[in-house]
């Protein structure tokens, strides 16, 4: 299944303000139903500088092109890293499961 980015101020304010948020140790999520399965990622300048902060986008986004399989409706989703030393693929793809499963999603 194919997903659409967020790219536009309105629709990351939509979700901040209306979206239900789940947490886990290495991220947080911001979700609400949508009519497409669509993705946006909002990550500060505490992660580093932009080489570390788009390898993280990087990360994140093919965890999430991974995982999306294993949902059974179309969110809109905000994917917010928290700041660590380190940052794996496995660790935000175990992370992504471990909110599908949680949330019902």
């Amino acid at each position: 299944m194919k997903y659409l980015r967020l790219k536009k101020q309105a629709d990351f304010q939509r979700l901040f303000k209306n979206g239900k948020r789940a947490f886990s140790s290495s991220l947080t999520v911001i979700y609400r139903p949508a009519e497409q399965m669509r993705m946006g990622i909002s990550i500060g300048k505490k992660h580093g500088k932009s080489v570390q902060r788009n390898r993280v986008k990087r990360l994140i986004r093919e965890a999430f092109r991974l995982t999306q399989g294993e949902m059974k409706g179309t969110y809109s989703f905000l994917l917010i890293p928290k700041v660590s030393e380190e940052y794996s693929f496995n660790t935000f793809q175990t992370q992504l499961r471990w909110i599908i499963q949680k949330e019902k999603l």
